[in-house]
Order: C-alpha cells, then sequence, then structure tokens
C-alpha cells in the first residue's frame, strides 16, 4: 500500500478554529484546510499553501508542528496510507465569521474549482464536529 504525506492546517484566531464544508459534497464532513504535500515540499510549507489555497488567508503566525499520525484510507475507499502532518496556523489578520472561497487550482487533478463554505467555531468544542479524524492533534493547539 502506498503512503501519502498530507498536511493538515489548524487556523486559529481568539480561540476559535477555521473550519470548513465542501459546498457540492456536504456529505465530506466538516473539516479543516489540508492537501497533499508536494514532491521535496517541506510539510510546514505545504500546511501554510493549503491553508492559503483553501481558505484565501495569507496572515498566519509561526506556523508550529503539532504531531505526525497515520491514517488508513482503505474503509474510505482509497488503498493507501495518509502520514498526515498537523499544524497550528494562528491566523493574524481579520476575517468574517462565515465566507465562501473557491480553490482555483485543486490538487485532485480537477479542472473545476472547488468551493469551500468556511467558518468559525470554539477551539474547545472543534475535535467533535470534525470528520475523519482531522482532529486528532487539536487538543495541543489550544
Amino acid at each position: 500500500m502506498r503512503v501519502i504525506e498530507k498536511a493538515f492546517a489548524y487556523v486559529t484566531s481568539q480561540g476559535r478554529l477555521l473550519v470548513f464544508e465542501h459546498v457540492i459534497f456536504p456529505a465530506a464532513g466538516v473539516q479543516v484546510p489540508a492537501g497533499t504535500i508536494l514532491l521535496g515540499e517541506d510539510p510546514a510549507v505545504a500546511a501554510v499553501r493549503e491553508a492559503r489555497e483553501e481558505t484565501g488567508l495569507d496572515q498566519f503566525l509561526d506556523v508550529q508542528l503539532l504531531g505526525i499520525s497515520d491514517f488508513d484510507a482503505r474503509p474510505h475507499g482509497k488503498n493507501e496510507m495518509h502520514r498526515r502532518h498537523f499544524f497550528n496556523l494562528p491566523f493574524v489578520g481579520s476575517a468574517p465569521e462565515r465566507w465562501r472561497h473557491h480553490e482555483l487550482r485543486p490538487s485532485d487533478g480537477g479542472q473545476d474549482p472547488i468551493a469551500f463554505e468556511l467558518y468559525w467555531i470554539p477551539l474547545r468544542k472543534a475535535a467533535a464536529h470534525l470528520a475523519y479524524d482531522h482532529g486528532a492533534f487539536l487538543e495541543r493547539a489550544r
């Protein structure tokens, strides 16, 4: 089984976590910005890149590695293991409480932009809302 390196971004601000839902695929659940680390790319750089692409935000401070875990994607229809690198990305800019953003260059190879509905939730309650073990290291972001 192949192993795919992934970067996850906990974008935090004022005791809140930025999450999103896929507009055309709500069954994917509530997630945090994440994606595949490019060949030769530093995982921290990948986390910031994914956060920028999926949220439109870019004012992050002191990116911090929180932990690494393996996630078996086979129960979700993919014959692969994901090595997940989780980072805290404190956001120091201003952003609305809720907004829609389109990722213009999806990493899945698709040509159409992907629409995300982004919003903030209280950090202390966030883990219970996240799909696919996206909250694995969330307690370390506090």
